[in-house]
């Protein structure tokens, strides 16, 4: 992680779930709302709001009002930190571009359907019901 936002997410106290926020927001444009972010991350829209509240707190991301629906909050990242948070989305990618520039073109192809395949069955993974313990 690039220091300035280890420091950052030290003297906030941000998590990895935090930094789940700013991958999404490496690839963003400026019309990203938390809503976005919620359904883009699979968590629930006060989650994704209490995230980037925190992110904001710490100056690394800025929230404004939807000129077009003012119930609506944008976020971006701050020009301050989208170079580090770039650099740290390009790293954590590395390892993964580098193997798939070593497999054949048939190998990517397959790779990315298996990819693909897994990310809609995650899309529409409900978790199993847990009965409640049965009283006597």
């Amino acid at each position: 992680m690039p220091p300035d936002l280890r420091e950052a997410f030290g003297r906030h106290r941000l998590t990895a779930r935090h930094g789940a926020v700013l991958g999404q927001l490496a690839v963003a444009d400026e019309n990203t709302g938390v809503g976005d972010l919620a359904r883009a991350m699979g968590v629930s829209l006060s989650t994704a709001s209490e995230l980037v509240g925190d992110l904001s707190r710490a100056g690394i991301v800025e929230r404004r009002e939807d000129p077009g629906n003012r119930r609506r909050t944008l976020v971006r990242l701050a020009d301050a930190y989208r170079p580090s948070v770039e650099q740290l989305v390009a790293g954590r990618a590395a390892p993964l571009l580098r193997v798939l520039d070593g497999l054949s073109e048939r190998d990517r192809q397959g790779f990315a359907a298996g990819l693909r395949a897994w990310a809609a069955e995650v899309r529409n993974w409900t978790p199993p019901t847990v009965d409640p313990p049965k009283t006597p």
